[in-house]
């Protein structure tokens, strides 16, 4: 069978829906957390040289980008159609139209999407997303971000449940040139000039290109623009040196000294905003009336709904019941809590997983499936089924929830 016949047979028996494999991406700067649900043989399976497994991505055709030792389809998700697989890369690049529909091909070329859940042991180095301007000159797309901390994975706060987050206002230029200055002398500072936040789960934030931040221990679902691009302004975190080619990883190669164009790389309105938790910080939205809701028999929220970009949802069916829900644009889901069938899939959250092992928590849904719409049915007599939906740019449902800035 051709790809193409697997991709289009897997599309038609799934009524729109298709089945995805576990997609597990290691990084050797950080320590894993171990509340992925991964078996703790299995972190280090690629090598303690390559890291820990400390992501999981949902929905990807990004590859990731982790140096040299990079594997081909490392970051990239599978369709898994009996037994059989095929990159939703592929599937979307070949019958795009099918699982994306037609005006979102036509404006966005593709799936312009990367979303997945990151848990670390503790603190991510503080560091930044280079915007679009900066991230063109070395032939990669500006990120913006959005975390979540689900509930369901935050049994432990881990080291450090905190995230410092942009400048203390009145931070200037100089301090931060300093701190870049100081790199091969131990702590650089630069948290010195930062605040830290403390995480609750249930919670979420947005992070905009050119921002600082250094996130804490809780297991994160973090929709973003499909990009991999990053700039690390921390020398030491947890006593563990970082490198100055993780500062200069996305920097043409002739600014690796340029402290200036380093520093251009910043948004410093943004990262001194006085009022930054105000402005950042987001809580859950319901959908809809909650007791019309929880009349049918579910819950739904907006958890990320601050920008064009992404957007994302909670969806949580009651013990026994089932409901049919209608969504304006194709979404990858994950999830969470429970056991039912969305669509023709079985679904059920694993307790452990072994590396390259199937599981039947993670679907795509096209755009025709989203808009007809999914029946999503929990079998449980007594657990809640919850379900994390992400969608990728211009979900006309979340367009009137984008702040408008002041």
């Amino acid at each position: 069978m051709s790809q193409t016949a697997l991709i289009k047979d897997a599309l038609a028996a799934g009524e729109g829906i298709v089945r995805l494999a576990p997609c597990w991406v290691p990084r050797a700067f950080l320590m894993p957390g171990g509340r992925l649900k991964l078996h703790p043989n299995d972190l280090y399976i690629l090598g303690a040289h390559r890291g820990g497994i400390d992501e999981r991505w949902f929905s990807s055709t990004t590859k990731a980008a982790n140096g040299p030792l990079t594997a081909e389809d490392e970051g990239l998700s599978y369709i898994d159609f009996n037994g059989k697989r095929a990159l939703l890369k592929e599937a979307i690049d070949i019958v795009g139209d099918q699982f994306l529909g037609k005006t979102v091909m036509s404006r966005e070329g593709g799936w312009n999407l990367l979303c997945k859940f990151f848990d670390n042991q503790g603190p991510i180095p503080h560091h930044l997303h280079q915007n679009d301007e900066f991230a063109k000159r070395v032939g990669q797309k500006g990120k913006p971000e959005a975390y979540y901390f689900p509930p369901q994975y935050n049994f432990k706060g881990n080291n450090f449940p905190y995230t410092f987050m942009g400048l203390e206002p009145g931070t200037t230029r100089d301090d931060v040139r300093r701190c870049l200055e100081r790199w091969n002398t131990g702590d650089n500072g630069i948290l010195d000039h930062s605040r830290a936040y403390r995480l609750k789960p249930g919670t979420g934030w947005q992070i905009d290109a050119g921002i600082l931040h250094a996130p804490g221990s809780l297991v994160t679902y973090e929709p973003q623009v499909n990009s991999d691009v990053f700039a690390m302004f921390q020398s030491m975190v947890e006593g563990r040196a970082v490198g100055w080619d993780l500062l200069v990883k996305d920097v043409p190669e002739e600014h690796h000294q340029n402290l200036d164009y380093i520093l251009d790389m910043m948004d410093w309105d943004a990262n001194a905003d006085p009022h930054f938790q105000k402005n950042r910080l987001f809580h859950p939205k319901p959908v809809k009336a909650p007791k019309a809701m929880a009349d049918a028999g579910y819950s739904e929220n907006w958890i990320v709904y601050s920008t064009p970009h992404y957007s994302a949802k909670e969806l949580t069916v009651f013990p026994g019941r089932s409901v049919t829900l209608k969504n304006s644009a194709a979404y990858g889901l994950i999830v969470v809590q429970g056991q039912g069938s969305i669509g023709k899939h079985e679904v059920e959250t694993p307790s452990l997983i072994r590396y390259g092992q199937m599981t039947k928590d993670e679907l795509f849904v096209s755009y025709n499936a989203a808009k007809a719409g999914v029946t999503v049915t929990n079998r449980s007599e007594t657990e809640d089924l919850v379900i994390l939906e992400h969608f990728g740019p211009g979900n006309s449902e979340a367009a009137n929830l984008i702040p408008v800035k002041q």
